[in-house]
């Protein structure tokens, strides 16, 4: 877990979860942009991602180890004393849902960047079947996940220093694939569980890995009191890193201000 402090006085904390595969050293750019607007900073790398143990990239025993590590995040964003929000990306997004859904804490609000609710390809039924059964056998057997850079941003200058990224997980455990493949039915069968804090979900619309139809399905049916959709017509999956994320920022910042005026934190 890693901290950056805002210049100046901090509005807030924002607690950032990235997604599959990645780390928290890509959110560089995001992190600045938060940082220099006001606001603290904390983030991580999800168990068996970035930089944690190398002996088990790519695996998990249970989706509940990133319920549990991202719990650890927010006991540390509430020292600060503080409005807290959360941001989820991807699968980071469904974390988010989850987290949600299983715990309460007090957040200020939460911003949802194409949460991994479906995906556009899954295996074929045979290779599904297969998975079920290594699940059994040999749960840390590693399989290559199907995804590119190239799916996930039209940023050449992302793109060139992804393709070079020695963090990034290019192998994972058939145990890690059920277990995603649990939470996200977990996440619309608990649907009435989750905790009702004002919410922003924000959609690539071009998105080649997440099934923004089922993302739209999931966000129509839950059941909050103040919720936004936002789509963005040309983005593929990373809304944060595609060449309109300065735009992208300042609608999750709007967002998170409006949230700050309403409880009369900031006038």
């Amino acid at each position: 877990m890693w901290k950056w402090e805002a210049e100046g006085e901090a509005r807030a904390v924002i607690v950032i979860v990235h997604g599959a595969l990645e780390h928290h050293g890509r959110y560089g750019w995001l992190i600045e942009m938060w940082r220099t607007s006001g606001f603290h900073v904390i983030m991580g790398d999800l168990p068996g991602q970035g930089m944690t143990t190398r002996a088990h990239r790519g695996h998990i025993d249970a989706f509940d180890d990133y319920l549990v590590e991202v719990k650890e995040w927010l006991n540390a964003a509430y020292v600060f004393d503080l409005p807290v929000f959360l941001i989820g990306h991807s699968m980071g997004g469904l974390v988010a849902i989850r987290h949600l859904q299983e715990h309460r804490g007090n957040i200020a609000g939460v911003i949802l960047s194409s949460p991994c609710l479906g995906l556009v390809n899954y295996p074929s039924k045979a290779l599904n079947f297969l998975s079920v059964v290594l699940n059994s056998v040999v749960p840390s057997f590693r399989i290559a996940p199907g995804l590119s850079v190239d799916m996930a941003t039209r940023n050449e200058d992302v793109k060139e220093v992804d393709y070079n990224d020695s963090l990034y997980v290019t192998k994972v455990s058939v145990r890690w694939y059920r277990e995603l493949l649990d939470a996200m039915e977990q996440a619309f069968e608990d649907m009435g569980k989750i905790q009702d804090i004002p919410m922003l979900l924000m959609q690539g619309g071009d998105d080649k890995i997440v099934d923004k139809r089922a993302v739209k399905e999931w966000f129509n049916n839950a059941p909050l009191s103040e919720k936004r959709y936002k789509e963005w017509p040309n983005c593929y999956h990373e809304i944060f890193n595609e060449p309109e994320r300065d735009e992208v920022f300042e609608y999750a910042k709007d967002f998170v201000i409006s949230q700050l005026k309403a409880i009369g934190y900031i006038y």
